[in-house]
């Protein structure tokens, strides 16, 4: 995964007001704590952000007061009706650290004749990777699977350097045979006619 470099500033002003004033810039206010440091509090391009988040568990090259750090975003708050992001916060990272993060699982293939459901137990795989090195997504195939068949943990190859940090037997796909509606019963048909 390549890094994003994105131009921060610090900020002093805090509160909700001061974060007003940020948006109104199209600018995002955030967080950046981690390694025992003290939570530096910055201000971000929101454009910019918000094409760098399009990418789950992007590694931020973040540049301000005359240093670069490289960061994660931990958690994203967005606005519920405009989906706007209005704050974030970062976790800060080393090359070769090791960090646990969510990765999207993807399927593909199809399940066997019969109308199957698949259903995504974890939609995102528990895993710890090298923070310059986090897979973007987990593909997985379904191919010709059947009713009652399951996808564990254990069953998704990931890529070299990447752990488990979830239960090797935790399910994570599973198929399920398609519930048919029953027929009404004598009574219910001839009360409605």
């Amino acid at each position: 995964m390549s890094e994003v470099k994105l131009t921060a500033e610090t900020r002093s002003e805090f509160g909700k007001g001061a974060a007003r004033r940020i948006r109104r810039e199209n600018k995002v206010p955030g967080v950046l704590y981690g390694h025992g440091t003290e939570p530096v509090h910055l201000t971000l391009p929101g454009h910019d952000l918000m094409m760098a988040l399009k990418t789950s568990n992007a590694l931020l090259a973040l540049e301000f007061g005359g240093k670069t750090e490289l960061a994660i975003p931990k958690a994203v708050q967005r606005d519920p009706l405009k989906g706007f992001i209005e704050h974030v916060d970062l976790l800060l990272v080393n090359r070769g650290e090791q960090v646990n993060v969510e990765i999207p699982v993807h399927t593909e293939g199809e399940l066997a004749p019969g109308g199957n459901l698949l259903e995504h137990v974890l939609n995102a795989l528990p895993v710890e990777a090298e923070a310059t090195h986090i897979p973007e997504a987990l593909t997985v195939s379904v191919e010709g699977l059947e009713a009652g068949a399951s996808v564990l943990a254990k069953d998704i190859a990931l890529p070299k350097g990447v752990s488990l940090a979830v239960d090797a037997d935790a399910v994570v796909l599973q198929v399920l045979a398609a519930q048919a509606e029953e027929p009404a019963a004598e009574g219910e048909e001839a009360a409605e006619a």
